[in-house]
C-alpha cells in the first residue's frame, strides 16, 4: 500500500457511538452496515472474548468482500458477567435486568476490533474491568430512564450519567469503553499508511 495514498477506510458499523469515535482522527471514511446476522453465528462452545472477537471478524469480512480495496474495521461489544453474556438489552425491561443483576459486582466489558488491510487482518481485543455500587431497584430505574441505554452492551453509557454506576473502572483505552479502541486502531493505521496527528 502507497503511504502517501492509502486505501478508502470503511467502518463496518453503523454505530452513532463507533462513527463519533473514528470521527476524532480527523480522517475521511465511510460507514457500512454489514451484511452479516448476528444470530446466525453459532455460539456453543465460545467463550466470551472469543464470540466478541469472532463476531468483529465477520462483521469485517462480510463487508471486506463487498469493498476488496478498502481498510475495513469490524468491531463487537459485550460484556462478561459470572459466565453469562450481556449484549444490547433493546428494551427497558432488559436492562433494568442486567443492571440489577451486575449491581455490586464485577465485570468485563469485551471490546473486538478487526481490521482488513491488503489481504491480511490485524486483530487486537480490550478488556476493562468495571466495579458497580451497590444499586436499589429505583436508581437502576430511574437510571434506565434517564439515558435509555438500550442499545448499549451492559445497559450503560459510561460517556453520560452511567459513570455514576461505578466505583471502579480499570481500562487501558477509554475509547474502547464506547466500542472503538482508538489507541490500538491509531497504531494500525499508521502502520496502513493513515496520517494521523
Amino acid at each position: 500500500m502507497n503511504a502517501s495514498r492509502p486505501a478508502e477506510l470503511v467502518l463496518a458499523s453503523t454505530s452513532p457511538y463507533r462513527r463519533v469515535l473514528l470521527e476524532r482522527l480527523g480522517l475521511p471514511f465511510r460507514c457500512v452496515a454489514p451484511p452479516f446476522d448476528e444470530a446466525s453465528l453459532p455460539r456453543e462452545g465460545l467463550g466470551p472474548r472469543e464470540l466478541a472477537e469472532t463476531l468483529a471478524l465477520r462483521k469485517a469480512e462480510t463487508v471486506r468482500d463487498r469493498e476488496p480495496a478498502a481498510v475495513v474495521i469490524g468491531c463487537d461489544q459485550l460484556v462478561s458477567f459470572e459466565g453469562r453474556v450481556f449484549g444490547k438489552p433493546g428494551d427497558a425491561a432488559t436492562a433494568r435486568d442486567q443492571l440489577e443483576a451486575m449491581s455490586g459486582k464485577t465485570h468485563e466489558l469485551i471490546t473486538a476490533m478487526a481490521v482488513f488491510a491488503s489481504g491480511r487482518v490485524v486483530a487486537h481485543t480490550d478488556v476493562t474491568r468495571l466495579t458497580m455500587r451497590r444499586l436499589d431497584r429505583r436508581a437502576i430505574e430511574r437510571y434506565v430512564e434517564r439515558d435509555r441505554p438500550l442499545d448499549c452492551a451492559g445497559s450503560y453509557k459510561l460517556e453520560q450519567g452511567g459513570v455514576a454506576l461505578f466505583e471502579r473502572i480499570a481500562s487501558e483505552d477509554h475509547t474502547a469503553i464506547t466500542g472503538l479502541p482508538l489507541l490500538a486502531l491509531t497504531r494500525i493505521l499508521a502502520e496502513l499508511g493513515f496520517q494521523t496527528p
